[in-house]
């Protein structure tokens, strides 16, 4: 047990910016769901990943085969030759993905000083917006896997790579239909036990909650792209510095529509499906 606590430890130690966007997921999270579905969420993405990352350096499937390299074996937790901040990373991806993908399908409140999201069940149980979701980690992996498969040129260091290389600057394809595949798993087995814990928790407000989330998302993929550029790939970093762009720009005419076509939508599905959540308390009149 001494020992476990050591690694983990050091894994706080040697990899602080995933325990400060894991901090920033729990967060959002807990604010957004309440902290009971946020330890559902969590635990769920946590098992998934890790079972899809174990099958993956032995099958195959489905991110395609890859090998890690124990290189740190000492210095942070690994669990079955499986990094414990790999498995780790999937719970705030996936959460960010889903959050993005929701406000990209849902009618936003937007005024000068706050922009919030009108939740319904109807959209963020809906198999599209999990669909969606996964496309959008999707893109997050195309910024990410390529510069951490140059690990060893900044501090992530040298932790895995593809025996057979990969045609996306050494990156296969199926890494990133396995990761739409692994945020699409996650959400509909935590929808399907969500619903077994009964009414949604009371949630916080706060301004500009329903940006938040895509702060965060925005936030993993400037990291990593200016690791990118640090390390100087530079035809890599435009490839992920367009990605981002196009997410941006979706982002923003999204928010410009809401804005000039449904200045105030309705709150009465939102409140039937939320009845404890901060927006409707904070905009009963709607």
């Amino acid at each position: 047990m001494l020992d476990i606590l050591r690694l983990l430890f050091g894994t706080v130690l040697l990899r602080p910016y995933v325990f400060t966007f894991f901090a920033a997921y729990l967060f959002l999270a807990i604010t957004a769901i309440g902290w009971k579905r946020t330890t559902l969420f969590t635990i769920v993405a946590f098992i998934i990943a890790f079972i899809c990352e174990y099958s993956s350096i032995h099958s195959g499937f489905p991110f395609g085969l890859y090998y890690y390299i124990e290189t740190t074996y000492s210095q942070e937790l690994w669990i079955a030759g499986v990094p414990f901040m790999d498995s780790l990373s999937f719970t705030f991806l996936s959460f960010v993905s889903y959050q993005m993908a929701v406000l990209l399908r849902s009618p936003l409140i937007v005024r000068k000083n706050d922009i919030q999201v009108v939740l319904t069940k109807q959209v963020s149980n809906s198999w599209i917006t999990s669909i969606l979701a996964g496309v959008l980690m999707m893109y997050l992996d195309i910024v990410i896997d390529p510069v951490a498969l140059q690990g060893d040129k900044w501090f992530l260091g040298k932790i895995y790579y593809y025996p057979e290389g990969g045609s996306y600057f050494g990156v296969t394809i199926a890494n990133f239909l396995g990761w739409c595949f692994v945020c699409v798993a996650i959400l509909r087995v935590y929808i399907f036990l969500e619903k077994y814990l009964g009414k949604p928790e009371s949630t916080w407000a706060y301004p500009f909650k329903g940006l938040c989330p895509a702060g965060l998302y925005f936030g993993i993929l400037g990291f990593n792209l200016t690791m990118t550029f640090l390390i100087k790939e530079i035809t890599m970093g435009w490839a992920s510095a367009f990605i981002c762009l196009l997410l941006a720009n979706l982002l923003v005419q999204h928010i410009s529509a809401c804005k000039r076509f449904n200045h105030d939508p309705s709150l009465k599905e939102h409140k039937k499906d939320y009845p404890n959540s901060s927006l409707a308390k904070a905009y009963p009149k709607l």
